[in-house]
């Protein structure tokens, strides 16, 4: 009999995308997707970002014990950065839990299932490095019109408040001549939009010699035919360069946007944090930025109540935001993680002072985004409909998307029979803080190739390449004819 399974994902993009590669490493062993949680296989893929992660992981395998015991045969499977992090600790607290592995090891998942069944007893392989690149891994997509792309795994930064290195790695990058293959077999698929992922997306290329890598790589994406957008996350300020910003503003798919992590307005914060950037200059990007691309929407990420922050220091936090004028800010309160070197500072602040700052912060940022959303009121816009972000989405008849700047556009889409996969033009009549409505006729539908595949309900397959992990040093020389479009090495 056929065993099915469910993966329920916590955290950033690059857990997204690892799930995509579990379902599809499952879906090739033999395994169905559940259309429930009562499901054969369940299994967790976890955060350890911040400090409830634990708590959370714990909570729900709770519930699942006596599921599991009314059960037999059901297995459950913790995977991603807390298993990374934990190790023998889940097994311990929660010993009905049948596979334990890392973030070096997905690609060991249907195995490690196959040996708890035969041994009767857990199964915990965690890997201390990367042993296959996850995009090489077969895939089961979520979205028949978008994608994720991963570019490079790991970190070489050293953030004092960031437990990612520790558990992903130091920074692996794919060569560029698999990534565009992944890229254009994609678009192939219909695929209209992709994003590049990378902890550190600026510092692609530094692994195999060319600093410049990542502007060539999205230059190059330009060329791909059928894709329409192109999105990267995460930059970092210390590496973001002039060529990237050039790139952008001159490749017509790439979107005007921009995701450029702040974590702090005060110069002594980022210097506790190693951050190795100063507001000064983060505010000299995204000058440059607006510069090339005055329509672009920035958003970013903020820690409130980092050790040691003063009053004075927040209010420098208050002041770039001021400056800044993002079109979204990502907020969070500093919780320490055991392992961090900011874990163990002195001054950890009392939650109070901690929530009081948190609620300015949002505030303000509330108020910037509300502003800069009620200025494109009457402005058209085009929509890649989406499934799934619009919650209210029944009660009010609208569908959703998103406009090429990353803003979640709300729609009402009268008699037209709208895919998601489908572009749409409208026009905004509200802006919100968090949205923009268009409640108005629609001016124009497009019928896409990714909303004929979403309607048949099959989704892109899975990776292009069948590489392994990139070489160490410089690529060796390759005739002309075999270079990439994006000029460097594949």
């Amino acid at each position: 009999m056929t065993r099915s399974y469910t993966i329920r994902t916590y955290g950033c993009q690059m857990n997204v995308h690892d799930s995509e590669r579990m379902a599809g490493l499952l879906e090739a062993a033999g395994y169905e997707r559940s259309a429930s949680d009562e499901a054969d296989v369940v299994v967790f893929n976890t955060c350890a970002v911040r400090e409830n992660a634990d708590n959370r992981l714990y909570g729900n395998l709770g519930h699942l014990r006596p599921v599991k015991a009314a059960r037999p045969g059901m297995q459950i499977a913790v995977g991603g950065c807390l298993a990374q992090k934990d190790r023998d600790t889940i097994v311990r607290k929660a010993p009905w839990v049948d596979v334990v592995f890392g973030t070096h090891n997905v690609h060991a998942l249907p195995v490690l299932l196959e040996r708890a069944r035969h041994n009767q007893a857990a199964q915990v392989e965690i890997a201390e490095s990367l042993e296959v690149f996850p995009s090489t891994l077969p895939a089961r997509r979520e979205s028949a019109y978008a994608g994720w792309v991963s570019i490079s795994v790991g970190c070489n930064n050293t953030c004092t408040f960031c437990i990612v290195p520790s558990l992903r790695g130091k920074e692996k990058d794919r060569r560029p001549g698999d990534v565009l293959a992944e890229v254009q077999a994609l678009a192939a698929d219909g695929v209209l939009e992709v994003t590049l992922l990378g902890q550190n997306v600026n510092s692609y290329g530094v692994e195999f010699g060319d600093r410049g890598a990542f502007a060539k790589l999205l230059r190059a994406c330009g060329d791909v035919e059928g894709l329409e957008r192109v999105r990267f996350t995460s930059p970092h300020p210390r590496d973001f360069t002039s060529d990237v910003i050039a790139a952008m503003a001159e490749t017509p798919n790439v979107c005007p946007q921009l995701h450029m992590p702040l974590q702090s307005g005060s110069d002594d914060v980022l210097r506790r944090m190693r951050r190795s950037y100063r507001s000064s200059r983060f505010l000299g990007i995204l000058d440059e930025v607006r510069a090339s691309m005055p329509d672009a929407a920035i958003s970013t990420d903020i820690i409130v109540g980092f050790p040691g922050e003063t009053e004075e220091d927040f209010q420098a936090t208050l002041d770039v935001v001021e400056k800044a004028r993002f079109a979204q800010a990502f907020t969070f309160q500093y919780s320490p993680r055991p392992g961090t070197p900011a874990a163990s500072l002195p001054d950890q602040l009392p939650k109070a002072v901690v929530q009081e700052r948190y609620e300015r912060l949002v505030a303000l940022q509330e108020e910037i985004s509300w502003q800069q959303n009620r200025a494109l009121e009457g402005r058209v816009v085009e929509v890649l409909v989406s499934t799934g972000e619009g919650r209210k989405d029944g009660a009010t008849h609208r569908m959703s998307g998103r406009a090429r700047d990353g803003r979640l556009v709300h729609f009402t889409p009268g008699d037209l029979a709208i895919r998601p996969g489908d572009i749409v033009e409208v026009t905004v009549g509200y802006g919100a803080p968090h949205h923009l409505v268009a409640d108005g006729p629609v001016r124009s539908h497009r019928r896409t190739r990714a909303g004929d595949v979403h309607e048949s309900g099959t989704r892109p397959g899975g990776a292009a390449t069948g590489l392994g992990l990139p070489g160490f040093g410089a690529p060796p020389a390759q005739p002309a004819a075999a270079a990439p479009a994006c000029g460097v090495q594949a």
